[in-house]
């Protein structure tokens, strides 16, 4: 059967590449099509360099072809990405970069009480294992839990002169420099603060802060979406943003909302994906058993409806939370179920920052090399 180049056009144009809008003719997507007899080549232009993205451009052409022209058609589709202009991403870049620092991580949830500073910690020891220089501040001004995670309560920054100016110095644990509101108030003490105040705070201890030399910077954002995101988002440049849920439809809606938060316009940070916690639970006694208290996959669900990575699950075990409650993060548990979930999680977690600085400025591009055995980030 010979194959015309009008009917694959025809039916390419019942199709799109995700986050384009428009059919995949329309948009130009479609550079190229080149037909011999039952054979066909389709040569696509995308945007974007993400895997899954590329992926889905390709599977959908062929099922297009297979079922609208000709199920046995030999079809090949060849992919060649095109980032958008930098200048016009810069624009879209917010905040002043900190000499010093490579990658600004921002960890956020929709709600409260699905983990996300549970899955911040671990996410730093994990990265500072790995052999990466990490720094976290805790930006839960209302609630902040850093010092006790990493069983610093009771001790305070530091001033250190930089240069000719008095900064404050990290509390440093398991290889993690740390800054939290709550090195500053007592433990009885609520803060009481309006937006103002609280981003004044913040600022002190983003520029006022003698961080060093760092590959990441992760920022445990507060629940929800509100005045301290956009104050964080205003003043650094987010290299990107992680996303916290659980598996159950409260979580996800809320998740789904801090998705859109950075994908806003006026604040377009890259979402680096979607991280599911609390995803299912096992008894100690039974350890190859899987309980979904809270549904199964829902995160992972709602990853490839908003079209972002899903970055990895995490158990809902006792473990993580005695670990938590006495300082000491569980993915620094060796040999254990827990740190290999961890591991994984912030393997998939880096590769989504190489993609990302692979194709959008103003952070440095960097690359994966094998370090322990653990996939790695250098400058």
């Amino acid at each position: 059967m010979k194959l015309e180049k009008s009917d694959i056009l025809k039916a390419l144009e019942t199709i799109s590449v995700a986050g384009e809008g428009k059919n995949m003719v329309e948009s130009g997507a479609v550079k190229n099509i080149i037909t011999f007899g039952d054979e066909v080549i389709v040569d696509l232009v995308l945007s974007t360099p993400a895997l899954h993205i590329r992926k889905r451009a390709e599977v959908d052409v062929m099922k297009a072809i297979h079922e609208k022209v000709y199920e046995k058609a030999k079809v090949k589709v060849n992919i060649k990405v095109e980032a958008p202009e930098k200048p016009d991403l810069k624009n879209s870049i917010k905040g002043k970069p900190i000499p010093g620092i490579t990658n600004i991580v921002a960890v956020a949830s929709g709600k409260g009480g699905v983990g996300k500073s549970t899955v911040t910690s671990n996410l730093a020891v994990t990265l500072a294992k790995m052999g990466f220089k990490v720094g976290l501040l805790d930006a839960d001004i209302y609630g902040p839990s850093a010092p006790i995670m990493f069983d610093v309560e009771q001790e305070r920054p530091l001033s250190v002169k930089v240069g000719d100016k008095s900064k404050m110095k990290p509390i440093e644990n398991y290889g993690v420099r740390i800054l939290s509101i709550g090195f500053f108030t007592q433990p009885n003490q609520a803060v009481v603060w309006r937006g103002p105040m609280a981003a004044k705070a913040l600022n002190q201890m983003i520029f006022d802060a003698a961080w060093g030399e760092l590959d990441f910077l992760l920022v445990d954002l507060p629940p929800g979406t509100g005045d301290i995101h956009l104050s964080i988002m205003q003043s650094l440049p987010i290299t990107g943003a992680v996303v916290v849920s659980t598996p159950q439809n409260v979580a996800l809606a809320d998740a789904r909302k801090g998705v859109a938060m950075f994908q806003q316009d006026s604040i377009n940070v890259p979402v680096l994906g979607i991280i599911e916690n609390m995803a299912y639970f096992t008894p100690e006694e039974l350890p190859n058993n899987k309980y979904y208290i809270f549904g199964k996959e829902g995160a992972k669900y709602l990853a490839e409806d908003l079209e972002v990575p899903f970055l990895g699950e995490i158990p809902l075990v006792q473990s993580i939370r005695e670990a938590g409650d006495v300082g000491r993060p569980a993915a620094l548990q060796t040999a254990t179920p827990i740190e290999k979930a961890f591991e994984e999680l912030t393997k998939n977690v880096v590769q989504e920052v190489v993609n990302r600085n692979e194709s959008l400025p103003p952070t440095e591009a960097i690359k994966i090399t094998t370090m322990a055995g653990c996939s790695a980030v250098k400058k």
